[in-house]
């Protein structure tokens, strides 16, 4: 029996993580949300790249339905290459970086500071020279991650915003939601999705499809399939895929459509069945006509129920690179701090 890669081994510390982090980092995240509610921003900018900007993604949704207040993403070269200057003087910040070490991010973080955004950074590192770029900084807690591929920094990152967006909003449902997240993660994690992996065997694209913070899985487990798989996958949109994308589903084309328990899940439903009925091998993580059914761990909550669903993933993915005889820890031509300018 050989011995479990980092990165089988991070993800089964998501809980333990998640636990750490509203316990011992309870303070910070009071402290940031009420950075927040004395600023009342009127627009919020993210700052973040790769799995860091899935994370900024799914808190662009959160922070949307919860708080009503208009989320951006900047793009790091704004400050790193083409030195603009920023407008952010009724605005707040989100820098979400697991090393905090990319010089692009910090430049940019710092100028959104210098542009008047109040700056909370969401880091691995509060050290980091991104921590230091900042006026809040919330340590993720989540621990060394070896794996190239990030798993359980990815779940911190946002259950550390969510956990500020709670005390933002003074939110007590969120924050009891976010409570009980330890336990399904547990359960998601235990969710068994091999014969997902069966049908991919032989399939080098597919499709990856959400709405709402689902959409941010469903980018965040597209890029796992490419870091660790070698697969080419896209997410989309369960709404966007039909703006073009889905001309070309084919019999047989994979498709996984990964469904929360929320307002988005009768849309979602549609968007299954109109793939199905173009052929395609459809799995989702409801009951739904036209897919097969992946087990799901439910939380209850319509933002923290899309969460759950990347560690179901991450556990499957990590399998279906060993099963295709890759190593999941080292990914081809990629390193775990990736800094660019």
């Amino acid at each position: 029996m050989t011995d479990p890669t980092f990165m089988r081994r991070e993800i089964a510390e998501i809980p333990a993580a998640v636990r750490r982090l509203l316990s011992e980092g309870d303070a910070d995240l009071a402290a940031a949300g009420a950075a927040l509610r004395e600023r009342d921003p009127a627009v919020i900018a993210t700052v973040a790249r790769g799995s860091s900007d899935h994370a900024a993604s799914y808190l662009k949704y959160a922070i949307e339905l919860t708080a009503g207040v208009p989320v951006a993403s900047l793009g790091p070269s704004i400050a790193s290459i083409y030195h603009a200057p920023l407008k952010l003087a009724r605005g707040a910040c989100i820098a979400i970086s697991q090393s905090g070490q990319s010089p692009d991010i910090v430049a940019l973080a710092g100028a959104a500071r210098a542009g008047g955004a109040t700056v909370l950074s969401l880091t691995n590192a509060p050290a980091s020279p991104l921590g230091a770029a900042a006026d809040r900084v919330v340590d993720i807690k989540a621990g060394p991650e070896r794996s190239v591929a990030a798993t359980k920094s990815f779940v911190t990152s946002v259950v550390a915003g969510l956990a500020v967006l709670a005390r933002w909003q003074q939110d007590t449902a969120l924050q009891a939601a976010l409570a009980a997240l330890p336990d399904a993660f547990e359960q998601a994690i235990a969710c068994d999705w091999t014969p997902l992996a069966e049908a991919l065997d032989g399939q080098e694209s597919l499709y990856i499809l959400g709405r709402g913070p689902a959409h941010a899985i469903a980018m965040e487990a597209a890029l796992k399939f490419k870091e660790t798989c070698g697969v080419h996958a896209e997410a989309y949109s369960g709404a966007e895929v039909m703006h073009g994308p889905v001309a070309i589903v084919r019999a047989g084309f994979p498709v996984i459509a990964l469904i929360a328990r929320d307002a988005a899940q009768a849309s979602m439903a549609k968007s299954v069945a109109r793939v199905a009925g173009q052929g395609a091998n459809v799995f989702a993580t409801a009951s739904t006509a036209g897919a097969t059914t992946l087990p799901f761990a439910a939380t209850g909550h319509a933002l923290t129920d899309p969460l759950v669903l990347i560690a179901s993933f991450y556990g499957f993915i990590e399998m279906l690179a060993r099963r295709r005889g890759l190593d999941p820890d080292a990914p081809p031509h990629l390193k775990k701090v990736t800094e660019t300018v």
